[in-house]
């Protein structure tokens, strides 16, 4: 560690009242007025000031950083390609150059014929700091191509589209999309939205293709603020969709995708608390629906009365039903049984034959379906993996049952799954909630609290965190470590219910569990407290900010990327681009009182104290319009304010990106070799 000393952030007067309580917010002016423009020369000055510290720090350490870069480096095959999958006359794949940051995307007829280079990647990203593909849709003719590129992490992207037969753009440029493109049947023109000056996506509209986009039609508008809207098509193509929702509530319009001016039909009216989404087979409606049960359910209905819902297949008390697929002869249900990944194959002949699962090898793993683009398939392609195995591409047959190997992610400098072991644990939480845990660890671990292990979280949104293959990981396991994945409330690891669980009044659920999970691998020998390593990223990182507060005493290194720690000041700030959708998800504080006090109680900013906490790598993005970078800068500036400790504390703010840190998939290596090197130091494990 250098002589240089911290920087400080100032401190300017501000405070507020709400339902009575007085807050002080000396930190305040870190958000720049101007925002989304960050141009306050004293905000950019502290930005830079922790920039030049974190550098400063990490200097001694840099010859680390680079060999655990090179490490990773080493298990990514760099001319990595995807698995040819047909869609139409086309076989379509991915592809990068040895040493390329980015994919290129290609194609060949089936009959056979040359290569084709859709779109290149690293040409339109060279010379940017920043570079993201966002949509991508070929036409149904298959001779026009959009897509949309956002360049400076804002996620606010350009749409372009190329004529494929001679490879130039077409004069069609819409700035400001954040949604899917759907094309119309007969591809004259295709279907987006386009972000709100508060970065809210409430419309989706028309563009004909050599018309001024000013003059689009906007087919639908959604007036509540809360609520976002998204295009797509159902399976079959014949019908775009129209959705619009929050994180409870969900309402779908079907346009014929042959007239998408044509009156679109309501599946069902909003009713708070109840989602669905929908696809189609011939003249049925296929939803799939959480309206009786948070373990969802399928029903079917008339394309033609589509409020007339029947119910094919019930909730299950074990089965947690998350999506539903339609294709020709047969229908896919996919789910999680006991918290592990389900694919069923269903017929539509007859209700009670029994579905076919897909069983695959292993007690703890992560499946799904892959990319399956066209109705009339007889093979599906699956993606599968879990903690010791990579990534593998199979093909389903659905007449024999055959699973073939299609690709195993191969890993350059070599890799001996037999070093290595996993497993599911269940850990008894302080209320009596069994929360299950998976870890992967050395094959010869001892159990005597003696080796650092490595804990991960989410948390929230109801998104599971799937027992997944990480090269990067190989690096701790090989230098001792455990390495854990917590499937605490606020996830729907184990079904919608285990999400409810964590959020809204009940969202201390998900700290606590984090905690005791933690505290439960220390009693069983795992780990001991002071040597776990703790990250969580965006709401994960709210979960590492309300921990550190809790139980500081447990952790030994933390990596807060990009968290959502300024909650309650986030929640009160309607102009905010996404608060007024996020009220579902953590309480409106501005309304109602109880969920001021509650969000106040756990919010990680409103919460630090005067007390010893563990080192902690923060991260924030300038541009990131989902956690704002001054959350991460005022956490960063009140900890150091009020900590008592003289442990290291590191603010990193990439001056160029966004949520998702640097683009490029080198790029990204690096921050995860900055992190990992980071926690190396700070347990004191030999590098």
């Amino acid at each position: 560690m250098t002589d240089m000393k911290p920087p400080v952030a100032a401190t300017r007067p501000h405070s507020f009242t709400m339902h009575g309580v007085s807050i002080d917010d000396p930190w305040a002016w870190l958000k720049d007025p101007n925002y989304p423009d960050v141009t306050d020369a004293d905000v950019l000055a502290y930005l830079k000031e922790e920039n030049a510290y974190f550098e400063a720090q990490m200097a001694p350490h840099q010859p680390l950083v680079d060999r655990l870069y090179e490490e990773m480096k080493a298990r990514i095959k760099e001319d990595e390609s995807s698995v040819p999958q047909k869609d139409g006359d086309h076989l379509y794949w991915t592809a990068y150059e040895t040493g390329g940051q980015y994919r290129q995307w290609w194609r060949r007829p089936v009959a056979g014929g040359p290569d084709e280079l859709l779109l290149d990647e690293p040409a339109l990203a060279e010379g940017k700091e920043y570079f993201r593909l966002g949509a991508f849709a070929v036409s149904n003719d298959a001779k026009k191509l959009a897509y949309a590129i956002d360049d400076n992490g804002s996620e606010r992207f350009t749409i372009h589209v190329k004529d494929l037969a001679t490879g130039t753009l077409l004069p069609d440029t819409i700035p400001g999309m954040l949604s899917e493109i759907v094309w119309t049947a007969d591809d004259s023109g295709f279907l987006y939205g386009l972000a709100n000056k508060e970065w809210r996506t409430d419309n989706a509209r028309f563009h004909r293709l050599g018309t001024d986009p000013g003059e689009d039609v906007e087919l639908f508008h959604e007036d509540d603020e809360g609520y976002r809207v998204a295009v797509g098509e159902t399976s079959d193509r014949k019908w775009i969709v129209i959705g619009t929702g929050d994180h409870v509530t969900s309402e779908i319009r079907l346009y014929p995708a042959d007239n998408p001016f044509a009156e679109p039909i309501l599946i069902a009216p909003r009713q708070e608390g109840r989602e669905y989404d929908v696809d189609t087979h011939g003249d049925t409606l296929f939803i799939h629906t959480n309206d009786t049960d948070p373990m969802w359910r399928l029903v079917t209905a008339p394309i033609t009365s589509p409020g007339e819902w029947t119910e094919r297949i019930a909730p299950s008390a074990h089965f947690y039903m998350t999506g539903v697929e339609c294709f020709r002869d047969f229908f896919i249900v996919e789910g999680r049984e006991d918290g592990l990944d389900q694919i069923e194959l269903h017929s539509y002949d007859d209700p009670a034959v029994a579905p076919r699962r897909i069983t695959f090898p292993e007690a703890s793993y992560a499946a799904g379906l892959g990319d399956n683009p066209e109705y009339d398939q007889t093979v599906l392609r699956l993606g599968y993996e879990s903690m010791v195995t990579p990534g593998t591409v199979y093909d389903y047959d659905t007449a024999t049952g055959a699973l073939t190997t299609l690709k195993v992610q191969e890993i350059p400098c070599g890799y001996d799954a037999a070093k290595y072991a996993t497993q599911r644990l269940t850990i008894t939480a302080r209320d009596g909630t069994q929360v299950p845990v998976s870890i992967v660890y050395p094959h010869d671990f001892p159990r005597d609290g003696s080796r650092p292990l490595f804990l991960y979280s989410y948390g929230a949104y109801g998104h599971a965190i799937p027992p997944g293959f990480s090269t990067g990981r190989l690096s701790l396991l090989d230098r001792g470590f455990a390495y854990a994945i917590a499937h605490i409330r606020g996830g729907d690891d184990l079904g919608q219910q285990w999400y409810h669980d964590g959020k809204l009044e009940k969202r201390t659920n998900t700290f606590n569990d984090f905690v005791d999970v933690a505290k439960a691998l220390v009693e069983q020998g795992w780990t001991s407290a002071g040597r776990i390593a703790i990250a969580g990223r965006s709401a994960g990182g709210e979960l590492m900010g309300a921990v550190v507060n809790s139980d500081p005493e447990l952790w030994g290194a933390v990596i807060a990327d990009v968290p959502f720690v300024d909650v309650l000041n986030t929640m009160l700030d309607e102009t905010l681009p996404l608060t007024p959708g996020e009220w579902p998800e953590w309480g409106n504080p501005i309304e109602d009182a109880k969920a001021f006090a509650l969000i106040r109680s756990y919010s990680p900013y409103d919460n630090v104290i005067a007390q010893e906490y563990p080192p902690l790598f923060i991260s924030g993005g300038l541009n990131d319009p989902r956690v704002t970078y001054w959350e991460p800068a005022k956490w960063a500036a009140r900890l150091r304010a009020t900590k008592t400790d003289r442990n290291i504390l590191l603010l990193k703010t990439n001056m160029g990106a966004g949520h998702g840190g640097k683009s490029g998939r080198f790029e990204s290596l690096r921050e995860g070799a900055e992190e990992h090197a980071f926690v190396l130091w700070q347990l004191g494990v030999e590098a």
